[in-house]
């Protein structure tokens, strides 16, 4: 019969974790704990398997649409860097670009090697672009994105309730006509804060105006040129608007400013991401801060959780909370 961890840690009295720890030579277990787990181990016959050492962080960029412009991305990987690092593990990095014309012998190069615990950000992935990954043999754990067969676990942000905050914060605020600017490439965090947009407006019992939901580019460049398109067939405005992301309410700002249309004196925004752009902006942006280092903490925490309780194949779906930032780029409206 194969020698588990759990018998170990039935015959020594020392914990799962402990026991793992000692057996991978991590460091913090008491020498001579980490003596009496290997004295038992060898006397039990216990075999142990190759030693995960490294976390491997790979982006998979379906289109550039989303992950190119943000500044979000780099600060989940210090995170990554970060945390792994004080745990003891290195990290390596692997870029997977649908578009290159050798995605199919990077991602089959990928898939082979199971090596290491593997962090995939899957901001730009729609659920097909899970399937090739489904019979990936190593540990696998989503990065801001999710699987809805459950294959993997995921980090997320918690999007929907982050977004109904906004929209409560802007009902507050007096704002009765709220509009939408949604990104054209509909990826699953957008489709979750369109929930909460909906959700509010449904609950405060808000009227929804077609023309006041606006789809435009996801990049600055496109979400200022759609919307200086938009302004220039309508003459009519909502008095706030919910912009899916920074990179969106900024574009959008830029053409509002260039129309004559201030901001918050004539139409209020909110975005979310808490990039540093918002900071900086004329006025600066009222966002949705997202907690980005602490995003890639977790996700190498629960990585390394799946070595320590491998006997528990437990998926996890965890949603990380945010944080409003209040700015100047909303006003109160008198009723």
């Amino acid at each position: 019969m194969k020698v588990s961890i759990k018998k170990i840690s039935q015959i020594t009295g020392f914990s799962p974790a402990t026991v793992s720890n000692a057996l991978n030579r991590k460091k913090g277990v008491n020498p001579v704990t980490s003596e009496k787990i290997l004295k038992a181990a060898e006397t039990l016959g216990y075999q142990q398997g190759k030693t995960i050492t490294k976390i491997k962080f790979v982006t998979y960029r379906k289109n550039g649409l989303i992950i190119d412009d943000s500044q979000i991305f780099p600060a989940m990987i210090e995170g990554v860097e970060r945390q792994a690092k004080e745990l003891g593990y290195e990290t390596t990095f692997c870029h997977l670009n649908y578009e290159d014309e050798s995605f199919e012998i990077r991602l089959k190069e990928f898939l082979e090697d199971t090596n290491c615990l593997v962090i995939l950000l899957g901001t730009e992935m729609t659920e097909e672009d899970y399937v090739p990954f489904y019979d990936y043999k190593g540990y696998l754990i989503v990065l801001d994105g999710w699987s809805d067969e459950m294959i993997f676990d995921g980090i997320m942000i918690n999007n929907t309730d982050a977004v109904c905050n906004a929209m409560e914060y802007l009902v507050e605020k007096g704002h009765r006509e709220i509009g939408y600017l949604r990104g054209d490439y509909r990826i699953k965090s957008f489709r979750y804060r369109e929930y909460g947009y909906h959700r509010v407006m449904g609950r405060r019992r808000l009227v929804r105006k077609p023309e006041y939901e606006v789809t435009v580019g996801t990049k600055l460049e496109s979400a200022y040129q759609d919307m200086k398109k938009y302004l220039e067939h309508t003459d009519r405005l909502p008095t706030a608007f919910f912009a899916d992301n920074d990179v969106i309410a900024i574009g959008a700002m830029r053409a509002m400013k260039e129309k004559g249309i201030r901001i918050p004196e004539d139409i209020s925004i909110v975005g979310f991401d808490d990039i540093r752009f918002g900071t900086v902006s004329t006025p600066g942006l009222t966002t949705v801060r997202v907690f980005k280092q602490e995003m890639g903490e977790v996700a190498v925490r629960r990585a390394l959780d799946h070595i320590k309780y491998s006997g528990k194949d437990i998926k996890m779906k965890i949603q990380v909370c945010t944080q409003f930032i209040e700015r100047d780029s909303v006003r109160q409206i008198e009723r």
